[in-house]
């Protein structure tokens, strides 16, 4: 009976999701596209009156874990978050080896395409503004940006405008450069599920009947499609960046509790994997099922 009582104090991920929908009718969704840094203390706020057990795992994340700031519910929030949290990391440590190692990474990507028959075309302006988003969060040159700078720079009012005219406009204004860095990201996640389509193809009939192909043009290149573990290690290890997601959904922990909170670490494969595989990475995001935020440890 305890067992049985303790399952239904647990919240399910629909309810999850419909409570974070109900918080973005509220406004959150109608909020900028990455939010300022808040004390965790607001999502405990949020889910006040919500399941005991969920609040619990609230409770249990801020021991490890003091400020969080949102990204927009848009379908894009992983790709969004991660850039973010990426790039903060290298204009607040000043880690030229990451950004030169990253850089590098980048330009096997640019190989990776090609020789998977895209057309440069596609991809140079995406690209071209990704390298030089991490070449302005290094110090000591003129064009050096500031977190502010970073913060204006993924709030642009551009950043909605998903059609060709906001692509012509970003390829004469970079300083909107968060919807390209985005747009760069799903061509280079997808050009790494094409490339290892034999790893990935059991994911993907995991979570779709589609085949590798037909799920990169459906649920990975468009703008607004939703991201989840596929899209994660895709990305992570054509990058070579690790992501630790920690998830506040019903999940179980290993050792049984129901309101401890589950976290995976994605760690790039690769020559450097032992390199990356540190116990802090420099991205961690908050996943509630349906979206990610990003989180900053205490």
């Amino acid at each position: 009976m305890e067992v049985e009582a303790e399952a239904q104090e647990r919240p399910r991920d629909e309810d999850i999701m419909a409570h974070h929908q109900a918080v973005c009718q509220e406004g959150t969704c109608k909020s900028e596209f990455v939010g300022d840094k808040e004390p965790l203390s607001v999502l405990a706020a949020e889910y006040e009156l919500g399941n005991p057990v969920f609040k619990a795992k609230i409770e249990q994340l801020g021991k490890t874990y003091g400020a969080i700031r949102r990204t927009r519910g848009d379908g894009n929030c992983f790709f969004r978050s991660f850039m973010f949290a990426y790039l903060e990391h290298v204009l607040e440590a000043e880690d030229e080896r990451e950004a030169a190692r990253v850089l590098q990474n980048v330009e096997q990507c640019r190989n990776a395409l090609v020789s998977l028959g895209y057309a440069e075309f596609t991809f140079e302006d995406f690209l071209a503004i990704f390298v030089e988003q991490v070449e302005n969060a290094l110090p000591g040159k003129p064009t050096s940006m500031s977190i502010g700078t970073l913060v204006e720079r993924c709030r642009d009012q551009y950043i909605s405008n998903y059609g060709m005219l906001g692509f012509t406009l970003l390829r004469h204004y970079h300083h909107h450069a968060g919807v390209v860095v985005i747009m760069f990201f799903r061509f280079v996640t997808s050009s790494e599920i094409r490339r290892r389509a034999e790893f990935f193809e059991p994911f993907i009939l995991g979570i779709s009947s589609t085949t590798v192909d037909q799920f990169c043009k459906s649920s990975v290149e468009p703008m607004g499609e939703e991201s989840d573990h596929v899209h994660i290690i895709a990305l992570t290890d054509a990058l070579g960046v690790p992501v630790r997601v920690v998830y506040l959904d019903r999940s179980i922990c290993d050792n049984g509790k129901t309101t401890d909170v589950n976290h995976h670490d994605f760690i790039p494969g690769g020559a450097d994997a032992e390199e990356q595989r540190c116990e802090n990475p420099h991205v961690v995001l908050l996943y509630r099922p349906g979206h990610y935020d990003i989180l900053y440890r205490k």
